[in-house]
């Protein structure tokens, strides 16, 4: 913390605008080194940027200068906003390597010297993190809130009602000839009874969050030459699968990633469920094909099976076999067949659709949609738990109330009440260990 440090925290490579951030105790000094004179606080200046060695000039720039505490970090902080060419980047980095008490700064350092300082708390730095990494708008709005500090205030506020309990509580212990209310302890234990559901709820979300963070993984299932692979591709909107006319073409799972109405997709073709147990090379590699393809079936959120419509009276009994409740089925081909409107496929209502016309995959990707708004419950306004580091503090919390209940002194009911405090603590990260802040902290890019 009391060196210097500098980095690009713009993207790499060529740019219009490539940004420099220096903080530290030095960074007055390096800018003025660089700019002659310190512009004034939060400021944009425009200024001739020259190498403190040679003298040389590196670039016309717009310089910022934000003085502690009052910046991203709560250090000095200096920007340099430089053209984006990689020579200028280059020249103006090297410069600021050569000034003495300044190094290039760590992945995710300026973050963690931000929470350090108190800038930002834990669950702030991974709302800042879950961001930078956002691909749709769903995962960006999910973010923004926690980074907005939704999560943190939610275990705060937990956490400052556990202390009033355990504060009465504790009352109740060290002054037992005082004249404390009658029904002290009953309403402590009537708080507690409200608190742990409240913590018990948040748990029971079908894990919402991290399912946003990560994506919802939908495999395509089905027989052969059902039109799987020309589903993915339409889907995707470019030829990611070979299609053929030929049965077993697709032999291992092809992936792509969709930003499926704001929610994000992992879509997954797979080969064609059949049996291919004969002899043969090819015959193996087809049915490791299959092994592969019912393992990411078992794993998936979402299964969609594509069926040939001309043979909906007798569909494929081992895509039947992995069906469950949410599977979406689609009898494809329509443009050589027909079926009833309200034709079931094993209880499921078939999404008719000809991927040779186009007809019917509008309807089919709305329905996909709606699953998704279902599965990542975007109407549930409540912070959501993103990662296994929120749902772990919170199991925890909820295990040590529940112990409480059965302690069979007040002594160790507080004892269990301080150690919910400490686990709803580490959301914000006002209880934790140097080895956790070092695994979140090593996530981030260098300039971040």
């Amino acid at each position: 913390m009391t060196d210097t440090v500098f980095a690009l925290s713009s993207a790499p490579g060529r740019a219009g605008v490539a940004v420099v951030r220096i903080s530290g105790p030095r960074a007055g000094a390096a800018l003025e080194a660089l700019a002659g004179d310190l512009p004034a606080p939060r400021r944009a200046s425009l200024a001739i940027l020259r190498d403190p060695g040679s003298g040389a000039a590196l670039d016309r720039a717009l310089i910022l200068w934000f003085p502690e505490p009052a910046s991203a970090t709560g250090e000095n902080v200096a920007e340099l906003h430089l053209h984006g060419g990689r020579a200028v980047v280059a020249g103006a980095v090297e410069a600021l390597g050569a000034l003495p008490g300044l190094r290039p700064a760590e992945a995710g350092e300026f973050t963690r010297r931000a929470f350090e300082n108190g800038k930002l708390d834990l669950g702030e730095v991974e709302g800042l993190a879950d961001l930078i990494e956002a691909e749709t708008e769903a995962q960006r709005r999910q973010a923004l809130a926690q980074m907005d500090g939704a999560l943190s205030r939610r275990a705060e506020a937990w956490r400052g009602r556990l202390v009033k309990a355990l504060a009465h509580l504790e009352a109740a212990i060290d002054f037992t000839e005082e004249e404390l209310p009658d029904n002290l302890e009953a309403g402590v234990r009537t708080e507690l009874d409200v608190l742990r559901g409240e913590i018990l709820a948040s748990l029971d979300d079908g894990g919402r969050g991290e399912r946003l963070r990560a994506g919802l993984k939908v495999v395509i299932i089905g027989p052969p030459n059902a039109g799987k692979s020309s589903l993915i591709n339409a889907l995707a909107k470019r030829d990611v699968a070979i299609v053929s006319e030929r049965a077993g073409t697709t032999r291992d799972v092809i992936e792509v990633h969709l930003d499926l109405g704001g929610y994000p997709v992992t879509l997954s073709d797979t080969a064609g469920l059949r049996d291919a147990r004969r002899d043969g090379a090819r015959e193996e590699i087809e049915a490791e094909g299959i092994r592969r393809a019912v393992s990411h079936a078992a794993a998936a959120d979402l299964k969609l099976a594509v069926f040939d419509i001309r043979h909906a009276g007798n569909p494929d009994s081992a895509t039947l076999a992995l069906l469950d409740r949410d599977s979406l089925v689609v009898l494809n081909k329509a443009d050589l067949g027909s079926v009833p409107e309200d034709t079931l496929i094993a209880g499921h209502e078939a999404n008719i659709l000809s991927l040779e016309t186009g007809a019917g995959l509008a309807a089919l990707i709305e329905r996909l949609k709606e699953h998704a708004a279902r599965r990542f419950g975007q109407g549930d306004q409540a912070p959501a738990i993103t990662r296994a580091r929120h749902r772990a503090a919170f199991t925890e919390a909820a295990a040590a109330l529940e112990r409480s209940f059965k302690a069979p002194a007040l002594e160790l009911t507080a004892e269990e009440l301080r150690l919910a405090g400490r686990a709803l603590g580490r959301i914000a990260g006002r209880v934790e260990t140097e080895e956790v802040l070092g695994a979140i902290f090593h996530d981030f890019c260098i300039g971040k």
